[in-house]
């Protein structure tokens, strides 16, 4: 059987590489703003070019499977490049996003307070893209004046925060940050202030007990009282994307795949000599080589015809040091990229040919296949206001009828690689997970969908799992997979040698 990657998930990939650039100018001549979106342009030109330089990964996934292609270094933009697209997307979710959550959750002042190299996790997805740090401390207050006003947003500190949040304090007028502080917020009479403190979700959970202590003193007994957890303001915050970022997302992901792709093909992979060890670092490698970062240390496992059983421990943690890729291996990875702000988690197999083999063997295609029906059963559970732990629990049972032995841990993904969200299940509490799974789905929110399905192999005398993970998006239309996803083993090498 032929292996091949799956690129027919996504309803942005239908249209082919000429029309997708048509498409993307169409969109850049007709867009407007009130905010500078002239940069947009060079979002759509960078996408151009991703498309151009990652040509070989829109020709039909069969093709581009055998390939191993590379990435071309020129689809990944130049830092300056980088640093225009995040601050123009930064911008556009301030009014796009932000202010029908905050309207959500009824909160109409958000205050997000941190100091340098201590940043609040939410303060760090709001600075521009030329600030890798807070400043002294910085304490950034949103208020929404309303539909017709919109946000205002202010930086109490010494300067400009980008060109979203305007300076705010005059130090030499009022040398107290703290009182001005509280100057804006009588000024404005919030009802409800948010603040960053959640049980749940460490990254809503971002104001230290000093600054909190500060702010509650200073605020006065009054506006005190009306201080609230912006716990769901800063979930929703983290785990919406905004329509610029759904349409840059997919192109992230292909990256990350065609790294995978060059990774595990008779290029690197050479069997007898090559580790484990040297696939993995060989991907640290080349992500560094494109101008990249890994949000997590790569990991290579193998399932073979061997006594030992599964361990899902060892698999991404307790693996030897030095395990030799051999004919006959099915190799696992785990890897994810970071690029534009945003992550990628993938989770794909591959096959090592023996002498004489052409295909991956009947028996390990069958496991595969269970692995893509789980992923089916459990993407067709998702909607919107179903808890994860709803979704996890119809989906196991559903498999487990259909005779599939499922574990199912999916995670949302963004601007963190287990970002906040809805929890769908974790490997180790397949029972469902309070707090984080009781937390309803919404649209326009994207997941790793990370899960296994295990099966008996009887030439190996034995089970194992196929652990899968692809990076999808929900929204009306359903979950659809941003660059599609692995339909079928892949093959190393790519070609099988023939007399």
């Amino acid at each position: 059987m032929k292996a091949s990657i799956s690129t027919t998930s996504s309803p942005l990939q239908q249209a082919t590489p000429s029309q997708m650039v048509i498409t993307a100018s169409k969109k850049a001549s007709t867009l407007t703003s009130t905010r500078k979106y002239h940069s947009y342009k060079k979002l759509v030109i960078a996408t151009s070019a991703l498309v151009f330089g990652l040509i070989g990964m829109l020709l039909p996934a069969q093709s581009f499977g055998q390939t191993g292609d590379q990435v071309s270094e020129s689809a990944i933009l130049s830092m300056k490049e980088r640093a225009s697209v995040i601050d123009d997307v930064l911008a556009d979710r301030m009014e796009t996003v932000l202010p029908e959550i905050m309207r959500r959750e009824g909160v109409d002042m958000w205050i997000i307070i941190s100091r340098e190299y201590n940043e609040d996790p939410v303060i760090e997805t709001m600075l521009p893209a030329s600030w890798l740090a807070a400043r002294r401390r910085t304490i950034l207050v949103i208020y929404d004046r309303g539909p017709e006003e919109g946000l205002e947003t202010l930086a109490v500190a010494r300067y400009d925060v980008g060109e979203v949040f305007k300076k705010a304090w005059d130090k030499e007028v009022e040398p107290d940050q703290w009182k001005r502080v509280r100057e804006i917020v009588e000024e404005r009479d919030p009802q409800r202030i948010g603040v960053n403190r959640s049980e749940h979700w460490g990254l809503a959970d971002g104001i230290v007990a000093t600054d909190y202590e500060h702010l509650m003193k200073n605020l006065g007994e009054k506006y005190a009282s009306r201080v609230v957890s912006a716990e769901k303001v800063a979930v929703g915050w983290l785990e919406t994307r905004s329509a610029k970022e759904r349409d840059l997302y997919p192109h992230i992901v292909r990256i990350a795949h065609g790294i995978l792709e060059e990774a595990f093909s008779e290029r690197v992979i050479h069997p007898g000599i090559t580790s484990t060890e040297d696939v993995i670092w060989w991907l640290r490698e080349r992500v560094r080589d494109l101008n990249l970062i890994t949000w997590f240390h790569p990991s290579v496992s193998i399932q073979r015809a061997d006594p030992e059983s599964f361990d899902h421990l060892r698999t991404f943690d307790s693996r030897p040091s030095e395990d030799i890729i051999m004919p006959g291996d099915l190799l696992h990875v785990d890897f994810g990229i970071t690029y534009l702000r945003l992550n990628t988690d993938t989770q794909q197999h591959f096959y090592v040919l023996k002498p004489g083999e052409t295909e991956v063997p009947d028996y390990l295609v069958e496991a595969f296949d269970r692995g893509n029906r789980l992923q089916d059963i459990f993407t067709n559970n998702f909607a919107v206001g179903r808890t994860g732990n709803e979704v996890l629990a119809m989906s196991r049972a559903q498999a487990i009828e259909e005779g599939i032995k499922p574990s199912i841990y999916t995670h949302p993904i963004g601007y963190h690689g287990h970002a906040a969200g809805t929890t769908l299940g974790m490997w180790d509490s397949q029972g469902g997970v309070p707090g984080t799974g009781d937390y309803p789905l919404h649209l326009n929110t994207a997941y790793s969908i990370e899960l296994n399905a295990a099966s008996y192999i009887e030439e190996w005398g034995k089970e194992i799992r196929i652990m899968l993970e692809e990076d999808a998006y929900f929204d009306e239309r359903g979950v659809w997979y941003l660059d599609g996803r692995q339909k079928s083993i892949l093959t190393i090498p790519r070609v099988a040698a023939t007399q």
